[in-house]
């Protein structure tokens, strides 16, 4: 498959570099994320940290209070000198308050709370990736071309006029190709709500999405019975 193409940047879904060497807590926060649509990569030191922040540019880095090998205060000073993308420092309860003063003093955003609570993690990593995608204005899979600063569709070089909704259906199934989507995730990043909702409403936007693709036998667009869609970019 081939992953749908963005001027300036291939990613479809926020990512985040979590550096921490407690194995078993990157793993279920990493599931957590996975849930919400985050993609995760974990290391257990700061040296390797610091190469995955060069290489794969993530959204946002997690790093805990504690890391080592490199520490946090000399990470987010070396971060500092080439990226500009949010650094979160975990805190333990009772952890050393005066290394979370200077690690923030170094250009951390903000420190979390360790463990980690999904809840407070990922609105700060959405936000970020969305900052990121504010400089993408087309997208292409296929066939299909979706100009988000025009707010215009093309498929096979011909315009396709979609309603506002359809569009921003689209939008999003189009920056998480290749993922399933759940319904929850999709009233909540594109209807903004899940209050009153009905999945149906959701099934009738695609059906009508589907039409308008050419997407007859609902190869692209795919169902995922009792769970989502996914939009597949082979």
């Amino acid at each position: 498959m081939t992953a749908p193409a963005v001027e300036g940047d291939t990613r479809t879904a926020p990512m985040l570099l979590v550096a921490d060497p407690d194995a078993g807590l990157v793993r279920q926060l990493s599931a957590a994320m996975q849930a919400e649509g985050v993609d995760v990569t974990g290391v257990p030191d700061g040296a390797q940290a610091l190469l995955q922040a060069g290489a794969l540019r993530p959204d946002a880095v997690l790093i805990c209070a504690s890391l080592p090998i490199v520490g946090p205060v000399d990470f987010v000073r070396a971060v500092r000198l080439a990226r500009t993308m949010p650094v979160l420092l975990g805190i333990d309860l009772g952890s050393d308050a005066g290394q979370a003063l200077r690690a923030l003093e170094a250009g951390a955003t903000a420190c979390v709370a360790r463990p980690y609570r999904v809840p407070e993690l990922l609105p700060l990593v959405q936000a970020a990736f969305r900052r990121q995608d504010n400089h993408r204005t087309v997208l292409t899979i296929g066939e299909v071309e979706l100009d988000v600063t025009a707010y215009q569709v093309k498929v096979a070089g011909s315009i396709v006029h979609l309603p506002l909704r359809e569009f921003e259906l689209l939008h999003y199934l189009m920056r998480n190709a290749d993922r399933t989507v759940t319904r929850e995730q999709i009233m909540r990043n594109v209807w903004h709500s899940t209050d009153g909702m009905s999945t149906n409403t959701i099934a009738v936007h695609v059906k009508r999405l589907r039409a308008r693709l050419g997407d007859v036998e609902d190869t692209m667009i795919q169902t995922v019975r009792g769970v989502g869609y996914r939009l597949v970019s082979g």
